[in-house]
């Protein structure tokens, strides 16, 4: 049994452990992403996109738990790569809309390669990750329903 100071060891923190693996998780994927030119916020706003596009920033913002604020800096990073295209509602011209261009569309394609070259530098197969996905459910507002 631990003793109440073993529960304080910082190897004992289930934040630290996310922390840590979060940070892991994001240097596995920078190489896999680079040859696309995309970081991985990048990544996970086009992920989304790919998913349902147009959507207005702020529904994209939502999907992504991330503020507006947040992800406009990476929606116009995305916009001077030419993957993606912003633009004002017709019906409400306050709503600001972000769509796939041709080439973000195209992208798409060489993505498909991300996770299989995620399993293959973890050394987890498809089963593997998303057992690990769906145990953080809890910490991650339960959006998980796929793999890498």
């Amino acid at each position: 049994m631990e003793s109440p100071d073993d529960l304080l060891k910082l190897d004992n923190q289930v934040c630290f452990a996310l922390v840590t693996a979060a940070r892991n998780v994001v240097s596995i994927y920078r190489p896999i992403l680079e040859p696309l030119g995309l970081t991985h916020p990048q990544y996970l706003v086009m992920l989304a996109l790919w998913e349902r596009a147009p959507r207005s920033l702020r529904e994209l913002a939502d999907e992504l738990a991330l503020e507006p604020a947040t992800l406009s800096p990476l929606v116009k990073r995305l916009q001077g790569q030419g993957l993606v295209a912003k633009s004002r509602s017709v019906s409400d011209e306050r709503v600001l809309e972000i769509d796939l261009t041709d080439a973000g569309r195209g992208l798409r394609g060489r993505a498909l390669e991300v996770p299989a070259k995620v399993m293959e530098r973890t050394g987890m197969d498809a089963g593997q990750l998303a057992a690990l996905r769906d145990s953080l459910g809890r910490f991650a507002g339960g959006r998980n329903t796929s793999v890498a």
